[in-house]
């Protein structure tokens, strides 16, 4: 009897939550498009997005500014929720894209299409997402026995990861220095210079994607059970895992192909989203909703921070995010001691 209002008051906090998140993205949104080479004030701004400000501030907003707003909002959001599907599908809060090789995947292809000239003409879009699909594939097929764990998962993505990172930091290294800077300043995730052409696709993906992981999410719950109890409760497994496995890696391929590998922020946002809902797992609304806060805030840091230097806001998310990094390690420590 007592169990249906339990849920219910944990119902209400996760919504209350993703509430305060929106609200906070949205005025870290509409305060971005406000930064710039002329300031302009947080009322003009929302009147430009509703149409009621002058022809100037309206173009100044809609066509100038208004893109790299919402390809930080939306590829937050996808990091968030990707960094979320792998963490409870592994049961393991260090497993995230950025860890396991997606990312290092992604950033090695426009690397090499940079340096060397493969595939150069399909764009750093198009290469950074066959990048992370091809790398998703090998991890899946390296961690292939008779099936796939999360545990197995794990420990074959880092190892490519580190593989992938050797090849790219080769191709660096071959490269001459137009070409390593080229590389290197989307390497680090970078918001400058964003457009109608990065928001597009990254929009029509996640029209598709986030609609997805919310209905494999049920699955999520029972293979946190464990892979025998959850066919025991007739759940398909295999093919469950499979399908959240390219869910999430399509969430972080076309967000990274459209602003670089932002570092952390699929780390760290479902685990902040975990505390603050108190939840038993990452919630995927509450943890794409952090993913964009930090991404539009970082990005905010990165244009205030040094004055006329802009900062890629891939360099304050891994400033921010190597130590929150390491608490969760030492977290982890301390649990298996006291296991």
């Amino acid at each position: 009897m007592s169990a249906p209002p339990l849920s219910g008051v944990l119902r209400i906090r996760q919504l209350v939550v993703c509430l305060a998140l929106a609200a906070g993205a949205l005025f870290f949104f509409c305060w971005g498009i406000a930064v710039g080479d002329i300031e302009i004030p947080l009322a003009d701004v929302v009147a430009a997005l509703t149409g009621s400000a002058d022809p100037g501030t309206t173009l100044v907003v809609r066509e100038f500014r208004l893109p790299r707003a919402l390809v930080g909002l939306l590829a937050g959001l996808a990091f968030g929720m990707s960094g979320a599907l792998f963490q409870t599908m592994t049961r393991n809060p260090l497993a995230s894209p950025d860890l396991i090789g997606i990312t290092q995947g992604a950033g090695t292809a426009v690397v090499a299409g940079i340096v060397l000239g493969w595939g150069s003409g399909l764009g750093t879009q198009t290469l950074g997402l066959l990048g992370a699909l091809t790398t998703a594939l090998l991890v899946y097929a390296l961690s292939w026995r008779r099936g796939t764990t999360g545990y197995r998962i794990v420990l074959v993505g880092v190892g490519v990861s580190w593989i992938c990172a050797s090849v790219t930091d080769y191709l660096l290294a071959r490269g001459g220095r137009f070409q390593a800077q080229a590389a290197l300043g989307w390497l680090v995730g970078n918001l400058n210079g964003r457009d109608w052409v990065h928001v597009t696709p990254l929009a029509l993906a996640l029209a598709l994607l986030v609609p997805a992981a919310l209905l494999l999410a049920r699955h999520l719950r029972v293979i946190q059970l464990g892979d025998d109890v959850a066919t025991g409760l007739g759940t398909p497994v295999q093919p469950a895992r499979l399908a959240l496995l390219f869910t999430g890696v399509g969430l972080v391929a076309f967000a990274t192909a459209a602003a670089g590998p932002v570092a952390f922020v699929a780390l760290a946002a479902p685990q902040i989203a975990q505390r603050l809902a108190r939840t038993a797992w990452p919630p995927l609304v509450a943890s794409g909703l952090t993913g964009a806060l930090v991404v539009l805030a970082a990005d905010l840091m990165a244009r205030r921070l040094l004055g006329d230097v802009e900062l890629p806001v891939g360099v304050v998310t891994g400033v921010l995010g190597a130590p929150f990094l390491l608490w969760l390690l030492a977290r982890a420590n301390r649990a298996g001691q006291g296991g």
